[in-house]
């Protein structure tokens, strides 16, 4: 049968949301134009019958590593130690071509998308050492950008450049001339944190971009996130400024992380927690009183920061698992984080689309009409059994259908 993917919609009816109520929803340049009590709208166009379906806003990732995805069986590296994983990764780098990596890209982004995500922000490796050729450099940029390009209608993509300490300043430019969006880096990884983080932030105030940081992804050492934020405390509004990952900042002393939390919050600096992979990669020097490997989310969420998840790196050196399916990543921050199932999905949804700049979605009037349509009966029901079944719609068109079929043996019959 004929792929009819995308669909646009000038409606769905009978979509069950959260709070219980049953509505149907009018599309209109893909955004949502009305919300009705269900039967109760005419509409003139194609509808989608969601009955038996919860009706969620769509999950954005805000910090993938689209490029590394699906390269642990080709890399086979020692488990659990991050500069084990840096290493391993570089040396397979070294032989990737454009077509392999846009490979495994586009495969990763295609099955979140399948799983409801229709926006992502990744992070592109600038490659090879200090002597590399820019045809070299741009290797992983120039793929995200090709797959970037082809996926465009049916999932957003930014793209932040990931210059390690040693990235020369040129290389840096370079994969940012490729078509990436933002200035990224590591800079608590640096010999000198503060001198990489004033580099990296010049970079990206020449050009006029923002920046989005990996930030102290250790439960001891260097603390940039502070510095970071003063820096771009004056930033104008409209530029991206993110921290990702912020783990220090969760075995701070109270005093001290309440003031780096102000800080965040003066300078509108946009936190991405990443439960997955620093779940899997903190704490195996601590056998005993294991540390959990996460910002301080409740902390965060009291203090009004702007705050979403994402699931980060995805069966490659950096986290051997994860399904790239933004409801794992929602379970997570209710086991890990604490967090209710409210919270959790809206880490993942509205507050994931907020940290990259995206406007809202979900059933709203005038909002984008991004949705995830589960064969679920609630919201934690969602979260808790990760239903295969689902609809994803974006501004509008259904991008992506998953159906499953279940069969069970059938059970002797009991006497009434």
């Amino acid at each position: 049968m004929a792929n009819s993917l995308p669909r646009p919609l000038a409606a769905v009816r009978n979509a069950r949301l959260p709070d219980g109520r049953v509505v149907d929803l009018s599309f209109a340049s893909g955004v949502v134009s009305a919300i009705t009590a269900a039967g109760a709208a005419d509409v003139l166009g194609p509808t989608l019958d969601l009955t038996g379906r919860l009706l969620l806003p769509a999950p954005a990732e805000p910090h993938a590593h689209l490029d590394k995805a699906g390269s642990f069986d080709a890399i086979n590296p020692k488990l659990g130690d991050l500069g084990a994983a840096i290493d391993a990764w570089r040396g397979h780098a070294t032989g990737m071509s454009v077509e392999s990596i846009a490979e495994r890209a586009r495969a990763q982004a295609l099955v979140m998308l399948a799983a409801g995500t229709t926006a992502i922000r990744s992070h592109v490796d600038v490659l090879g050492d200090g002597g590399a050729g820019i045809e070299d450099v741009t290797r992983g940029a120039r793929a995200l950008v090709q797959v970037r390009a082809e996926l465009e209608g049916l999932v957003d993509i930014q793209l932040v450049a990931l210059a390690g300490p040693h990235c020369p300043d040129h290389h840096l430019e370079a994969v940012l001339d490729a078509g990436v969006d933002l200035v990224g880096g590591a800079p608590h990884l640096a010999p000198d944190p503060p001198a990489d983080l004033a580099r990296l932030l010049a970079i990206a105030q020449r050009r006029g971009i923002g920046a989005d940081l990996h930030a102290d992804e250790n439960l001891f050492g260097p603390v940039t996130l502070d510095a970071y934020a003063r820096a771009v405390r004056d930033w104008p509004g409209d530029r991206p400024r993110t921290a990702g990952h912020c783990v220090r900042l969760g075995t701070l002393e109270a005093a001290r992380r309440d003031a780096i939390i102000a800080d965040v919050k003066a300078a509108d600096v946009g936190i991405v927690t990443l439960p997955i992979t620093n779940l899997y990669l903190q704490g195996w020097q601590h056998p005993v009183s294991t540390p959990r490997g996460l910002a301080p989310l409740r902390e965060l969420l009291d203090a009004g920061v702007r705050l979403g998840a994402g699931a980060d790196n995805v069966r490659d050196p950096f986290n051997p698992v994860g399904r790239g399916d933004a409801l794992e990543t929602a379970s997570l921050l209710v086991t890990a984080g604490h967090l209710s199932p409210e919270e959790a999905y809206g880490l993942v949804s509205t507050g994931a689309r907020s940290v990259m700049g995206l406007p809202a979605a979900g059933p709203s009037v005038g909002a984008q009409a991004d949705f995830l349509a589960i064969g679920a009966v609630n919201l934690v029901d969602a979260i808790a059994t990760a239903p295969a079944d689902r609809v994803v719609i974006h501004r509008g068109r259904v991008v992506a259908v998953t159906e499953t079929r279940r069969e069970l043996p059938a059970l002797p019959a009991t006497a009434s």
